[in-house]
């Protein structure tokens, strides 16, 4: 093919159309290719299930094997460590809760490393140290492929939905390989610059989350001690300045919203460890470069605290459980109207 682009111009013209026809059909082909999912949790199992909405075939593991169940039964092939994923899958794409598990799952004796093929594209969406994803590009390098960190943002609710945003970083001219693939899960697809980059969009969203997160609550809990409807006072601060994310999508009151943590005991969602994991990230990144976070300093000594009383488990948005409990009240005697 290169040699006919590269003939006569009259005969370039002539084959024009069936030489881009042959390479759109060729790209179609290969897209719908097995694609490896590492990592089955509250964020991956929706992100493999719309892989499979979009015609992909799925080869998955997870290390807690009941998580890999559901995913099989949508039709996804399971297979028992992530070095397997990478012997059949040339694309893979793995959501992990922490450094260390990223660590493992590429480096590890059965890691993704161990049989990945070369010039394999390797995504990871896991929300990690900067540093760690320029190592895990760096081994991957060695081995001839490609890695790209790529965590997101929007939580389970957009993962189901297929509505994430995906902060990118890596070779550039990957990228438009990884959008496709990542499309399928995200609404929004950025490329933030070299490896790393994408972490470090993640822990300057999510600081500014949990800051955001924690003044929702404080300012509800107070209009709550003052007299005011909740439903009522999340209208007022939704249509004024006040306004955020915590406020107007995922407001922490029982009773204030449908469909989010806080109307169900503040179970599934993005959990306060998981919170006080990439607070902890962004407290080591600006120690690392001198930046003065004193709210998210803050905001990470409350979520390790939260973490010692109970709140591991809950989602972030608990903290306004948190804070009444904090002042002798219980998060039930919240008006649930």
């Amino acid at each position: 093919m290169a040699a006919l682009l590269r003939g006569p111009r009259n005969l370039f013209k002539r084959w024009n159309k069936h030489v881009d026809s042959a390479l759109v059909s060729s790209r179609s082909m290969a897209s719908k290719t097995q694609v490896g999912f590492v990592g089955l949790g509250n964020m991956g199992n929706p992100m493999a299930k719309n892989l499979l909405k979009h015609g992909y075939p799925v080869i998955a593991t997870d290390v807690f094997p009941e998580s890999c169940k559901e995913l099989q039964e949508l039709g996804a092939q399971i297979l028992d460590c992530p070095a397997d994923v990478a012997d059949k899958a040339d694309r893979i794409i793995t959501m992990l809760p922490s450094s260390p598990n990223v660590i493992d799952v590429y480096t590890g004796p059965n890691g993704i490393l161990k049989k990945v093929k070369k010039g394999s594209l390797l995504i990871d969406s896991s929300t990690i140290d900067p540093s760690v994803s320029k190592e895990m590009a760096a081994a991957a390098e060695k081995m001839g492929a490609v890695f790209m960190d790529a965590p997101v943002s929007g939580g389970v609710g957009a993962a189901s939905s297929a509505k994430l945003t995906f902060m990118v970083g890596g070779a550039e001219e990957e990228f438009t390989a990884a959008k496709e693939l990542l499309s399928c899960m995200g609404a929004n697809v950025v490329y933030c610059g070299q490896v790393g980059t994408g972490q470090s969009a993640k822990i300057c969203n999510n600081m500014l989350l949990a800051i955001g997160m924690i003044g929702t609550a404080e300012t509800m809990n107070l209009g709550i001690r003052l007299g005011l409807d909740p439903k009522l006072l999340a209208k007022i601060l939704n249509m004024s300045s006040g306004r955020c994310w915590s406020s107007d999508t995922y407001n922490p009151v029982p009773g204030v919203m449908e469909g989010v943590p806080s109307a169900n005991n503040y179970q599934g969602g993005f959990g306060t460890t998981l919170m006080a994991k990439d607070l902890g990230l962004a407290q080591n990144t600006a120690t690392n470069t001198k930046s003065p976070i004193p709210l998210g300093s803050l905001a990470h000594q409350i979520y390790r605290m939260m973490c010692a009383r109970g709140y591991a488990s809950k989602d972030f948005s608990s903290v306004f459980q948190f804070l009444r409990e904090e002042e002798g009240q219980q998060g039930g005697n919240t008006p649930a109207n």
